[in-house]
């Protein structure tokens, strides 16, 4: 019987998906400005449309952007909420490197004495 692959870990993907400067910088983007189409974010985007498309789906498919179609133009959303579990990794750290330099003062106080 095949395995069924294990689901991606979201710390790797959002971590993956926010590693790329163009992909991170669209992200910026349209949590600063709001809601965006594909025009107005390839206008300050320095890549070409295709790529900016390219980008918007990886950023979808990672769930830290959402999109609405309105005509022929699709409005794409930041989902900052996405970012979570990211902001959890990163208070778990800090509370590991907090405990780590407060047993290293310690010790270093005990050194001293």
């Amino acid at each position: 019987m095949p395995e069924t692959p294990a689901a991606p870990d979201p710390y790797d993907t959002i971590f993956r998906t926010l590693a790329d400067p163009t992909r991170r910088a669209i992200f910026e983007r349209l949590c600063r400005q709001g809601e965006q189409t594909v025009g107005a974010l390839t206008a300050q985007a320095g890549v070409s449309q295709p790529a900016v498309s390219k980008h918007l789906g990886v950023l979808k498919q990672a769930g830290l952007v959402s999109d609405r179609h309105e005509g022929r133009q699709t409005h794409y959303s930041a989902r900052p909420a996405a970012l979570a579990p990211l902001a959890d990794w990163t208070n778990e750290m800090a509370g590991f490197w907090e405990g780590r330099f407060d047993r290293l003062e310690d010790l270093l106080a005990r050194m001293d004495q």
